[in-house]
This record gives C-alpha cells, sequence and structure tokens, in this order.
C-alpha cells in the first residue's frame, strides 16, 4: 500500500489566489481539497493545515465501519452543522426536512458504508421523475455532506454521492412584478396603516419578509433616508433571529413613499422606541408570516389584481422583492442593486435586467436601421453616417 503524499498549491480563481490540498491516498488515489483564500492563511499555518490533513487521510481505515448506519450518521451530521457550523435554524430545520423526508426512509437502517453508487444514481433518477430539479440537487448535496463528515471520521472510504452524477439546476429567470402604480394600489386595498406601509416598504425596498419581521425602529434611519438591515426572522418562532442571508448587514436606499408610511407608522401610540418592532402584532411582537401573506394575497383580490401575471406562477410576497429588483436596475449600477439586495452572486443580481424595458435602445437600433435604409446598396458608411 503507497504512503500518503501531498503538497499545498495556489490556483489563481476569479476572486484572488487559493490555497489547495494536493494528495494521494494509501491507495494511490489523487485528492483535491480547497482550503481557502491565500489572503486568511498564513503560509505557516497553511502547511500545518496540509499536514493535518494528510494524517487524517493516512488514518482512513482500508473499509468502511459497518457497525455505523446511516441513520446514526446523519444525527451526527445536524449535529455537527448546528452546533459546530452554527447554521440559522431555518437552515438545519430544512435539512433535518430534507433528509427525513427522502433520505433516512432509504438508507435509514443501512450500514453507511454499504450504500453503493448506483443506489445513489437510482435514488436521483427517481427524485428527478417526480420532483424538481432543486429538490433533487439539495438533496444529493446533503448526502454528499452527510458522507464527507462521515469520511472525515473514518467512518467511510468511498463517499458513493461524490461519484454519482450532479443535478443541474438553471436559474429561474421568470417571476412575477408589479408595477409601481400597482403597488400603491395594493397598499391601499389594506385595511390598516401598517399593513399597507408593509407592502410598499417591501416592494420600494427590496427588504426580504424575514428581515421585513427583524425590522427594528433603530434601523429606519430617516435622516439619512435608509433602511439599516441587520437581522431576519428564520420561522414562525420569535426566538428564531439572526444575521441576514447574505451574513452581512447592508443598507437600502429609503424613497419617498416608503419612507412616508414609515413616518406615519412611528408616531402609532405603542412599539416606537428605537428596540421596537416596526412591523408588530398587537402585543408588540413579531407578526405571523403566514398572516402577512394573507394579508397581500386579500388586498390584491381587493384592488383587482390577479395573482396570475402571466408567468404560470401565483404572485407571491417574494415577489415584491423582484418588484425592487426590476425597478433598481433601471436606477442604480448593477453592482449598487447586488448591494441593496444582499446578493453573494451579481448573476443572481443580473435576472432582472432581462425584465427591464430597453426603450431607449430599441431607439437607437431602430434609428441605426432607418439611416442604413435611406442610403442606396453599396455605398461605403462611415460611423457618423450611422449615429
Amino acid at each position: 500500500m503507497a504512503r500518503v503524499t501531498g503538497v499545498l498549491i495556489v490556483v489563481q480563481r476569479r476572486t484572488g489566489p487559493v490555497y489547495y490540498f494536493k494528495a494521494r491516498d494509501r491507495d494511490g488515489r489523487q485528492i483535491k481539497r480547497k482550503l481557502g483564500p491565500v489572503s486568511d492563511w498564513p503560509r505557516k499555518r497553511a502547511q500545518d493545515a496540509l499536514r493535518d490533513f494528510l494524517t487524517d487521510l493516512g488514518r482512513v481505515p482500508d473499509r468502511g465501519d459497518d457497525s455505523v448506519l446511516f441513520s446514526y450518521a446523519t444525527t451526527a451530521w445536524l449535529h455537527y452543522v448546528e452546533h459546530d457550523r452554527n447554521r440559522a435554524p431555518s437552515t438545519v430545520r430544512d435539512y433535518r426536512n430534507t433528509v427525513g423526508r427522502y433520505l433516512l426512509p432509504r438508507f435509514g437502517d443501512r450500514p453507511l458504508s454499504g450504500i453503493t453508487v448506483d443506489e445513489v444514481e437510482r435514488l436521483r433518477g427517481e427524485m428527478l421523475a417526480e420532483l424538481s430539479s432543486r429538490t433533487t440537487q439539495k438533496t444529493m448535496v446533503l448526502l454528499h455532506g452527510i458522507y464527507r463528515f462521515a469520511g472525515r471520521r473514518g467512518w467511510i472510504t468511498v463517499n458513493p454521492a461524490a461519484e454519482a452524477e450532479r443535478v443541474t439546476v438553471r436559474r429561474r429567470t421568470e417571476f412575477a412584478v408589479l408595477s409601481p402604480v400597482e403597488v400603491q394600489a395594493v397598499a391601499r386595498a389594506t385595511t390598516t396603516e401598517q399593513d399597507a406601509a408593509l407592502i410598499l416598504v417591501a416592494a420600494f425596498t427590496g427588504v426580504r419578509l424575514g428581515e421585513l419581521r427583524a425590522l427594528r425602529w433603530r434601523d429606519v434611519d430617516f435622516a439619512n433616508r435608509i433602511v439599516l438591515v441587520r437581522r431576519s426572522h428564520y420561522g414562525a418562532a420569535d426566538t428564531e433571529e439572526g444575521p441576514p442571508k447574505s451574513g452581512q448587514a447592508r443598507s437600502v436606499p429609503l424613497i419617498d413613499v416608503a419612507g412616508a408610511a414609515l413616518d406615519g407608522l412611528s408616531r402609532r401610540e405603542r412599539f416606537t422606541g428605537a428596540s421596537d418592532r416596526v412591523f408588530c402584532d398587537d402585543g408588540g411582537e413579531t407578526l405571523n408570516d403566514g398572516a402577512i401573506r394573507g394579508t397581500l394575497y386579500e388586498a390584491l383580490i381587493a384592488a383587482g389584481i390577479d395573482r396570475d401575471r402571466g408567468t404560470g406562477k401565483l404572485f407571491v410576497f417574494h415577489d415584491l422583492r423582484h418588484t425592487f429588483g426590476t425597478l433598481a436596475v433601471q436606477a442604480f449600477p448593477l453592482s449598487d442593486v447586488q448591494a441593496y439586495m444582499g446578493h453573494a452572486d451579481i448573476q443572481t443580481t443580473m435576472i432582472y435586467v432581462h425584465h427591464t424595458p430597453q426603450h431607449a435602445a430599441a431607439d437607437r437600433l431602430g434609428q441605426l436601421v432607418a439611416g442604413a435604409e435611406r442610403v442606396p446598396a453599396g455605398t461605403q458608411l462611415s460611423e457618423s453616417d450611422l449615429m
């Protein structure tokens, strides 16, 4: 059996140089693992991390531990992501629901090391036949994570999820939006001042529902006309609050119509202190997310606006965020919109460009074509002739 060997290498990525481990295990198989950006890892620390990685690689047994059941590994992994990785409560709940629905019924009482690539491929195919590609992809990613966790503990020698064919998910580019006039019509159709303000702020700031539920008055800066997004709710329970989805705070412009709605709301009799919630129930506590959605859908009906916006899907609360995105890309540089919306990837922001009216571009192209049509065939045109 070969000796475990490895080196530390630097790979140039779009975001900068990144450290990787390049190693061979005891069976001679080549392994490549990402460590992290060079800027985050001093050379000595990176070398120490490589040494630890190679040591752990050498400890992997020649065969898997047949006594470790898939259910046990899953429970240990869920505890790890919740307590060691500090994932948000909503994320852990989603992971638990996914593995409980799709993985444990299939593999729960099986030895972890006995599950094969063919079995994973079979599950993948069955899920794609009945469920969305996004659900299937998420399930396969979680399965891969469970096996990676098990591998680090020496419970397995082979990760069947890593060998299975990956699921490709196309980025969704179709969604429903409201015009500014429609947004204000829906706000007027609500029955309370708070409900109207909630809809206006959601549509004209792009703040997510969970972030709106966690918003405090100290986060509304009327003087500088911004909303500070620092926290988010991730479930119905009042205690499930944490950082925004991006993990970082951000500020969003507060336009006059949304600012006026918040200003009016700030003059209510109770719950206007700096630490009080902007949007709250009669006791000052967090609004129920289901009730918020119901309020929007009732207001759409009252305003005479069909929830079917021609996209094949009904208008939902998150589409108010899409409404902001389509408006924002017409007013700000894409990089600013990315920051306002808290997108990690500019490609996510780019989806709104496709929903932006292109009247000026169409006019310029039309003038170019019209100018060319007025010139006899065979005439050499200069750039100035076409402007």
